[in-house]
């Protein structure tokens, strides 16, 4: 299945057919131009992929029918969800949001805090949805996360309170609260929330909040990051501890 093009559906079920649509339908008729005979996978957005085959094309959508299915093996075993001041870079932005989908993010969330100066709007969260999409097509998950947008860091944080362990990435701590070493597999067992500032760092107000809220902070070193390498860098170390590079 790893070679076919892949692309995201609804109401999929094996022997059954299956109807592209909008963008989707998009991609894989006027750019892909797939005919009917072509192979592709289907994705569910729930952990499974299935294998189907073209039987038509037609002006606005395209026609499967659905051949097999299994669980994709792609998908993070460990929750993570990364939490980011919104950055006024759209570039950057997507950076963000696309690196964090391949390194397993289950959700990807986007608050305006303190010290950031870019306005978060609709068209510009579905806009990063898309990217999350396509980023999940790109390395092979079945699912891509969410893109949730609060108004403030409070809000954010409120809604991280599910999460085992909550890591707050403060350029300027001193030092870790722990070393992120000691985190392992059991330790993040019931999820992880991950969150970053915007460009310009998070205020000591912003900090007291995550204290009281019963945040790890954590250094990322004596240099200072630009908020999306932060991002790339706290995913990766987690990821790592959590054991989804074994």
């Amino acid at each position: 299945m790893s070679g076919l093009k892949r692309f995201f559906a609804e109401n999929i079920r094996v022997g059954g057919e299956c109807v592209l649509t909008g963008e989707e339908f998009e991609h894989a008729g006027t750019v892909l131009r797939l005919s009917e005979g072509d192979e592709a996978v289907l994705l569910d957005n729930g952990g499974k992929e299935y294998e189907a085959v073209v039987v038509a094309v037609n002006k606005k959508e395209i026609v499967f029918h659905v051949l097999s299915s299994r669980e994709c093996d792609k998908e993070p075993k460990t929750e993570m969800a990364l939490y980011f001041g919104f950055l006024k870079n759209a570039d950057k932005n997507e950076f963000a949001v696309q690196k964090a989908v391949e390194l397993g993010a289950a959700k990807i969330s986007l608050f305006t805090s303190d010290y950031s100066s870019a306005f978060l709007s609709k068209n510009k969260a579905e806009r990063l949805q898309k990217v999350a999409r396509e980023a999940a097509k790109q390395c092979m998950r079945s699912s891509y996360p969410e893109i949730v947008c609060f108004s403030s860091f409070g809000e954010a944080l409120k809604d991280a309170g599910k999460y085992g362990v909550k890591f707050f990435a403060c350029e300027f701590a001193e030092k870790s609260d722990e070393p992120l070493s000691s985190f392992n597999k059991e330790r993040l067992s019931r999820g992880a929330a991950l969150f970053i500032g915007s460009e310009g760092g998070f205020s000591s107000r912003e900090a007291e909040l995550a204290r009281e809220s019963g945040c790890t902070f954590v250094s990322l070193g004596k240099r200072i990051l630009r908020a999306e390498t932060a991002a790339v860098a706290l995913l990766s170390v987690v990821a790592f501890q959590a054991g989804e590079w074994q």
